[in-house]
């Protein structure tokens, strides 16, 4: 996905997810990462946006059909519920206690 378009479907995503609070991205390889509540629930990717396969996100979004978003990744659902702002936002909200705890990253000088 080209970078603008990719920067734009991100600013996007994060005024339709606004009213959950605690949203935020970073960008990562001519994408993005999403996080709720520190926790990573989807992403921008070439194929576009993204979300981990969860009980949530298989109950709002049942026709998305599962691919991995590159080579070599687990395989993600593709959002399609872009445009539904209540919709996407219940999706995440509950897709939360099924997400991993972000877990810190461990700087080379912390490890002995």
């Amino acid at each position: 996905m080209e970078r603008s378009k990719a920067k734009e479907l991100a600013e996007y995503i994060t005024q339709q997810l606004e009213e959950l609070g605690d949203i935020r991205k970073i960008p990562m390889m001519g994408g993005y990462i999403f996080y709720y509540r520190e926790r990573i629930f989807g992403g921008i990717y070439s194929g576009g946006f993204m979300v981990k396969k969860t009980k949530a996100s298989r109950k709002y979004m049942p026709d998305s059909i599962a691919r991995p978003p590159y080579d070599g990744a687990k395989e993600m659902l593709p959002v399609t519920i872009i445009d539904d702002r209540e919709l996407l936002q219940k999706m995440v909200s509950e897709m939360f206690s099924e997400l991993p705890e972000h877990k810190p990253k461990t700087r080379k000088s912390d490890k002995k």
